[in-house]
Order: C-alpha cells, then structure tokens, then sequence
C-alpha cells in the first residue's frame, strides 16, 4: 500500500518523548554513547515504522479497504481490494472519486455521495452497489463506510471496508444458521473441545441431559451418561482422528439420575446422532478445534419398529410352530413343538408343570366331607349358609418338560412324558408358579439385584435353573381347567419380561394345554 502525499502519517504512542538535557549555554547536553536522541537516527525512524506497521495491518485484512480524504482522493488501497477489483495500490492511490474506473460513470455521483456522505453521518454506513474490475468486469459489493476524524476532532475523510455480496451472505448465513441450532433447533447441539468436554450446549441439548446450559459446560461426559458413553467419547476420538461417518450413528445412552426421583432405574433413550469435525479456517493447516454433536430422541421411534419386528418374528414362530406340531402322531410331543419354537429369542429356558392329578375323594387325597374314612355318607347333614367352608386344598405341581431338552439338570425330577405320576417339585408357598394356578393368570418374577451371588440364591430357591433372575409363568387351561404351569426363564443378560412377552407367553400356553389335555384324554 502507498499513503497519499495529503495523508499525514501515525506517529508511535508506546512511550512519551523525553525531554531534552540543555547545557548552561543553551545547546543540548551531548550522548555520551553517540546513538542520538531516543527514536531517532538513520536506522530506526519511529515514523517510517509506524508506516509499515499500518501498512502491514491493512494488507492482512481479509476485507477490502480503501480510504478518502475530505476532497474524494483515494488515500488507501489494501491489497484484498487490489485482488478483488484487479487495480493496484499504485494505480488508485491518488486518485480523485472513483469515476471512469471503479465506478461506471453514470453511478458515479451518486456512489460517492453514498460514501463522502458518511464523513457528516453518525456510526457506520452499509450500501451495496457495483464496482468495476480492472478488465471490465462488475462486481456487487456490500460496503460499510465511516468517517475518519482528524486532530482537531473534525471529519479529516472516510474509509470504506466491502466484500462481495454472496461472500457476505455466506457469512451471515452461516452466523444466522449457528444462533438458530444454539436457540430454536428441535435438535440437541453440543460443541465439545479437544479434551472431549461440552464448550457450547444448546437448549435442546441441556434438556435432554437433565442440566442447565451453563452446568454442563467443562464437565466429562461421565459426569452426564451413565450406559452409552463410552460409544460417544469413541465417535468423537473417530471424528477426531478421521473425520465425520457417512451416516447418522443410533446410540442407546441413559443420562443420570433420570428416574431417581421415582425410585426407578434411568431409561435408556435412543439418539440419533450426527458427527462433524471443526477446524480453524484461519489456519495454513488443518487443526481441529473439537466436534460438532448432533443428535435427537428417537426413542419411541426405535422402540416402536423393535416391538414391530419382535410381533412379526413371534407370529412366524408360532406359525412354523403349528405346522410343525400338525405332523407329530403324539399330542404331548406336539405340547414339547410348541415350548421349543417359543423359546427362539424369547427365553433360556422353559418348563412346565403339571397339576397332579386328584385321587378318588377330595383333589388333596382327603375324603370328601360328610364322608367316613371309608367313604360311606356320615349322614350328617350339608353346612349352612353362615358355616365355614372347608378350606381350598393346595396345588401339587409335577415337573412334565424341561426345554431346551438336557439343558435343565440339578432342579428335581421329571415326571414320564404326559403323566403327573412323577414326585412333586418342592416349591415353597408363594412360588410364582403356584400363583399363576391359583390365579388362573401369568406372574411375572426378577430378582432385585443382578449380583452374581444373590441371582444364584434366588434361582435356587425357586427351582430354577442357576443364573436364572427373570421369570414368566403362565397357567395352562383347557375346557375351563387348570392343567399345569408353563415357566419362561431368563437369565442376567436379558431384560426384564413386559406385558408384551406376558400376553405372548398366553398366546403359547393356549396351544401347549390344547395339545396336553388331548394327550391326556387319549391316555
């Protein structure tokens, strides 16, 4: 950049001047080391680095500038401005207006009207019109424009900083876009630095993660999930390191102390998640500044297409099931059929029992009442309306099938195939299965605590298979009475059973005790 002969250049205010030393005689007091006065001399003239330093300034710029005197001369030209409309420093610096070479000539008055009129307005002054390039070529730029004073506080010219338009709008697309993912995004933004924790959150973000915008800031995201961190710390050392997947990434994550306040685990969400790498434009090199996490609850979505899937599989389980079971010549191996298809991606392990068939007399073996030891009537006569009635003889359950076959050892016998001639399981009072024969439904069961020891424990004492800790026992009816109880096990690396599996369950328990009572009336 050259200054104009008319623009007076800045002198330095790093340090105030020294005054002079002045001998008796009136003459400066000589420097005993000969440098001078201080900022002087031949090899570091203060103004002519001051010079270099604006200079230096103005060319780093990455908006062009250009500058006017109160008369309309160009006094300053950067070299953004040099690049954009072709026209050195040396070529405009000088000139008077821009007419005949920056401006067509027909918008040149009113062009610098626009811009020598920001010399008698307040603040900054934003125009957009056309230059020229130096081959001919227009350009539509955004200008701001403001006045330059000078020492006596008066308006001494103007300077003007443009861009073109697009890049200009690019840029305020881009701050637009950013303020409006930080405010009003229906998805969660988080910004988290090199070291993997949250720099910016946005509301969004900070509601899913149960806190406040500026509590999760610096804070390790170990601090915020409980399952799933692990996988989002890997995705953003990947992004990292490699840059963003190709695809949206679904997360399962659970964000502590949701549900704490009920007593309840934290449910697990599902995010869908996006990943971008943030670098520097401002650098020769490429430097990440940290990752860009995009991600939105798609829990109910997710769960919903599972539960549609788990229905289809388990309607075409339970059809293979029934062609299947329509060849077997036994009807109990067709009850066996049908616990075996159940348990495909449903449980480990499944068993029924059998109510043991009543002896002649009273279902317990007792004889009936009003009746001797020998069964002979006593004659006495029936209870009355306000006597107490006898009280309901306990369920005796008889081990029929183990599936899969083999695979249940160590928990008591089984009774021959379609028979209830076998020793009763030792289940104590309150045992689920009991409880579903006693209540003509399904009981579902889990142990409280998933530790190793404890789940054994309690297994055992159910009789169940060792590492059993969720279970599902549904009633077996048939002709409107209780056949037996078919128990659906699962072990520690399962969920839960639902009503979903409760009402799936019945679903094959109705075609276990179909095919049971007919191999019991057969036999």
């Amino acid at each position: 950049m050259t200054a104009s002969p008319r623009s007076e250049p800045a002198r330095s205010s790093g340090s105030p001047p020294a005054s002079d030393a002045v001998d008796p005689a009136g003459d400066p007091a000589p420097d005993p080391s000969g440098a001078g006065p201080q900022g002087a001399g031949p090899d570091c003239p203060a103004d002519r680095d001051d010079s270099d330093l604006l200079a230096a300034l103005l060319d780093g710029m990455d908006a062009a500038l250009c500058a006017f005197d109160a008369d309309g001369t160009v006094t300053h030209w950067n070299r953004e401005a040099e690049r954009m409309l072709g026209w050195s420093a040396d070529e405009a610096v000088g000139r008077r207006g821009l007419a005949g070479w920056a401006v067509r000539a027909a918008d040149a008055a009113e062009v610098e009207t626009l811009l020598l009129g920001a010399m008698r307005a307040p603040g900054r002054q934003v125009h957009e019109f056309a230059l020229l390039t130096k081959d001919g070529g227009r350009v539509l730029v955004r200008t701001q424009s403001a006045a330059v004073p000078g020492a006596d506080g008066e308006a001494a010219g103007v300077y003007c900083a443009f861009s073109e338009v697009h890049t200009q709008v690019d840029l305020e697309r881009s701050i637009a876009l950013s303020e409006a993912l930080f405010e009003d995004a229906s998805w969660g933004v988080v910004l988290v630095d090199a070291d993997l924790r949250p720099a910016v959150v946005n509301g969004h973000a900070a509601r899913s993660l149960g806190a406040g915008r500026a509590t999760l800031l610096g804070r390790p995201l170990g601090e915020l999930l409980d399952q799933g961190v692990e996988e989002v710390e890997s995705a953003f050392q990947h992004v990292l390191a490699e840059g963003a997947p190709p695809e949206p990434t679904e997360i399962w994550v659970t964000v502590r102390g949701e549900g704490a306040d009920l007593g309840q685990p934290p449910p697990r969400r599902c995010w869908r998640s996006g990943f971008l790498r943030l670098a520097s434009p401002l650098s020769e090199e490429a430097v990440p500044l940290g990752v860009a996490w995009i991600f939105r609850d798609v829990t109910e979505a997710k769960r919903a297409e599972q539960e549609g899937a788990r229905m289809r599989f388990r309607s075409n389980q339970l059809h293979r099931a029934a062609r299947a079971a329509a060849e077997c010549e036994d009807p109990f191996e067709a009850a066996t059929v049908y616990l075996d298809f159940a348990l495909a991606g449903f449980a480990d392990h499944a068993l029924i029992d059998l109510v043991r068939e009543p002896s002649p007399g009273r279902p317990d073996g007792h004889p009936p009442s009003g009746a001797d030891p020998g069964g002979e009537p006593s004659g006495l006569a029936p209870p009355g309306p306000g006597a107490a009635l006898p009280d309901r003889p306990p369920i005796v359950l008889v081990r029929a099938v183990a599936a899969p076959a083999g695979a249940v050892t160590g928990i008591g016998p089984n009774a021959p195939a379609g028979t209830t001639d076998g020793i009763p399981v030792a289940y104590a009072a309150g045992h689920p299965a009991l409880q579903a024969a006693d209540r003509g439904g399904s009981v579902r069961a889990s142990a409280s605590r998933a530790d190793e020891e404890i789940s054994t424990q309690w297994a055992a004492a159910r009789k169940w298979p060792s590492g059993t800790v969720h279970g599902l026992c549904a009633v077996l009816r048939s002709r409107g009475r209780t056949l037996g109880v078919a128990s659906f096990l699962r072990g520690a690396s399962r969920r839960a059973f639902d009503r979903a599996d409760a009402a799936y369950a019945e679903d094959v328990a109705v075609r276990v005790a179909a095919a049971i009572d007919l191999a019991q009336r057969l036999r």
